[in-house]
């Protein structure tokens, strides 16, 4: 993640899969009783937003619970009412929309950056208070999320993204020009939470230093935000497969089927670092002792993933041999791995 969190890992995802279980019967409430739920998420850039709506709807079902992340306006949509297109992503009875980035870009990068007017900026600080009421008395349950990282933190995000292709693409020159404004970025946020931050449609701040912390955190607040019941779905008894009678299947080698390109290699890594594991159990239990760790990990001798899929890619055959191999559990052609030698 290119960040340091006071949670380990393992205890993150065990608590992001009970987690997930409650949000999925928080996503049957809603379709049960027509509820119209809209999350905002807002927050400097780097600030975890994407991060935490993954973790929110990651096991949801995605016909009932979307993403809305508009690019920039269209030039006809810039003549269009400002909140026009945002109305169009509102949820209908039984679903949840999750804003990445909303109206609040006005009183945001707009007003930083210079791309709407001053009058712009003023009506719109006039006309959201009122506009978020609308969207409560029409029954939609509103919640509004600010992100706050410190310069420290947004910093060193910047700096993984610089360094990783995996998410340089989260990276452009308008982010970089923000970083370099970020008392102006303050005063905004200052500013727009004077005219916004209202009793019935209040934000709320999430710590997101800890992207492990912050995510669980939002999640729980917004659970919390809406009163649900389990309404979990009575077991299933699943059917006998029905008999084949007289069809028959087509030959398989009519279809066209994508190359075995894994497991492969990976498949005899994964066997080779088992019986290693029980070589070493084995040695520890016979010395009366704990097995001392091994100095390589599982697949150590494989090299990297990218490494691996460029020698197996133009070799079809040998790759269908490597996978022929993992199915019969027998040792592919360069025999045993001389690597794992006893010391």
């Amino acid at each position: 993640m290119g960040d340091k969190s006071a949670m380990r890992k393992k205890d993150y995802l065990d608590e992001l899969d009970s987690l997930t279980v409650e949000l999925v019967k928080l996503q049957e409430w809603v379709k049960a009783k027509g509820l119209k739920v809209v999350a905002l998420f807002e927050g400097r850039d780097a600030a975890g937003k994407g991060g935490v709506i993954k973790a929110i709807t990651g096991g949801l079902n995605p016909r009932y619970a979307r993403i809305a992340a508009l690019p920039v306006p269209t030039e006809k949509e810039k003549t269009q009412w400002y909140f026009q297109r945002y109305v169009a992503q509102l949820p209908s009875a039984g679903e949840m929309v999750f804003f990445d980035r909303s109206w609040y870009n006005r009183a945001g990068v707009e007003r930083v950056m210079g791309f709407c007017t001053e009058e712009e900026y003023r009506e719109f600080g006039r006309s959201v208070p009122e506009f978020e009421r609308m969207l409560l008395r029409s029954g939609i349950l509103l919640l509004k999320y600010w992100f706050s990282v410190s310069d420290d933190v947004q910093e060193a995000r910047f700096r993984d993204r610089l360094t990783d292709p995996a998410k340089r693409w989260k990276l452009s020159p308008m982010d970089m020009t923000a970083r370099s404004r970020w008392v102006d970025y303050s005063r905004a946020k200052d500013a727009m939470f004077e005219f916004s931050d209202t009793p019935d449609s209040p934000w709320h701040v999430v710590d997101a230093d800890d992207k492990y912390c912050a995510r669980l955190n939002t999640i729980v607040h917004l659970l919390k935000s809406v009163a649900y019941e389990d309404l979990t779905p009575e077991p299933i008894e699943m059917p006998d497969r029905q008999k084949a009678g007289k069809y028959s299947r087509p030959p398989i080698d009519s279809q066209k089927w994508i190359p075995l390109i894994y497991p492969g290699a990976f498949a005899k890594a994964s066997r080779d670092a088992e019986a290693s594991r029980d070589a070493e159990a084995s040695r520890g239990a016979t010395a009366g002792g704990a097995a001392e760790p091994s100095d390589a990990g599982p697949g150590a001798e494989i090299g990297t993933l990218s490494d691996m899929a460029g020698q197996l890619v133009p070799e079809k055959g040998k790759a269908r041999k490597a996978a022929k191999s993992a199915k019969s559990g027998k040792n592919g052609k360069n025999g045993k791995d001389k690597g794992r030698k006893k010391k």
